[in-house]
């Protein structure tokens, strides 16, 4: 199924978006900002779902190119976030990275923490992105699952995951703040990470950049009217770019938010558009209720509500 996504009050159609693609891919080629193109053309208004899935795809393996040309670079950046995560982790414990890219952070944390987590997962929009991270995973020798998925319809059950974190995949998500962190509060059991660009402990060249490029903002007190709490607000130590100052955002959740167990039966998987439960297997996702399946491509599942298919009669042993 292919959805057409209506933003600001437009709706995009299939036509539009094949433009789009064609456009964006051309615009690649020439060596542009390919976000840039995309905000400037009259088929998109600011960064849309389909425009940064689109840019991301496109810079498959750049991360890792830059992770490799920047090993120093990598180890204090996962390093970093492994001491942040540290407290929260046992080796019964669940981790989820939203926004994974090639799975240059996620390998990198694994490494550095002190409990491997019984069950390591990270997702992203783009396939090309998440095969590249399956590849490096395998080659730093860390065990992760990935899949594709959309961070605003995460396609697992309420308080499924016990720490869901981000390395700046927010980020372009500006004025989406309150639908982002509400779905990674209810996927998570017991913290949300936040290692996003913090707009207001910025100084105002950052702030200027960060408006152009249409970044997040408010992310502590969006949180906070979401009645999280917040455990810590800061600017860390090491940031890769001066200009995009990393912070970070600790949220634990607390009260009736906050289960007083794991889920029994380990992650439990969810249609992302009828919130049916999802049998796992490697041919396909699929929810009996609902009459869906999410296929697997070359061993990563496509777990984005655009990926299902109606398929009553398929089973997993077809």
């Amino acid at each position: 199924m292919i959805k057409t996504e209506r933003e600001n009050g437009r709706c995009t159609d299939v036509t539009e978006l094949g433009r789009l693609v064609l456009g964006m891919r051309a615009a690649s080629a020439r060596g542009e900002n390919v976000m840039e193109y995309a905000r400037q053309s009259e088929n998109a208004l600011g960064n849309t779902h389909i425009s940064t899935l689109i840019a991301y795809d496109l810079q498959a393996g750049t991360y890792i190119e830059g992770a490799r040309a920047n090993l120093e670079g990598r180890e204090r950046w996962c390093g970093q976030l492994a001491d942040i995560l540290n407290p929260y982790i046992t080796r019964q414990s669940s981790i989820l990275e939203v926004g994974c890219g090639e799975a240059t952070t996620l390998a990198g944390v694994l490494q550095h923490l002190n409990n491997s987590p019984e069950d390591a997962l990270g997702f992203d929009i783009s396939w090309s992105r998440c095969a590249k991270g399956v590849s490096w995973l395998e080659e730093n020798a860390a065990s992760a699952n990935l899949f594709v998925a959309d961070l605003f319809e995460i396609p697992m059950d309420d308080s499924s995951v016990d720490v869901v974190y981000t390395s700046h995949s927010l980020e372009p998500n500006g004025g989406r703040e309150e639908a982002a962190i509400k779905e990674l509060m209810r996927v998570a059991r017991r913290s949300v990470v936040l290692v996003e660009p913090l707009y207001e402990l910025a100084d105002t060249k950052s702030q200027a950049r960060m408006r152009k490029h249409g970044y997040v903002r408010g992310l502590k007190e969006t949180a906070e009217a979401l009645g999280a709490k917040v455990q810590e607000y800061r600017l860390l130590d090491h940031v890769a770019n001066s200009m995009n100052p990393s912070g970070l955002v600790l949220i634990e959740k607390s009260g009736e938010n906050a289960p007083e167990s794991s889920v029994a039966n380990g992650i439990q998987w969810r249609c992302p558009l009828t919130h049916s439960l999802l049998v796992p297997n490697e041919k396909g996702f699929y929810s009996s209720e609902a009459g869906i399946v999410y296929p697997v491509l070359a061993g990563i599942p496509m777990l984005r509500s655009s990926h299902g298919i109606v398929a009553s009669a398929f089973n997993g042993d077809m």
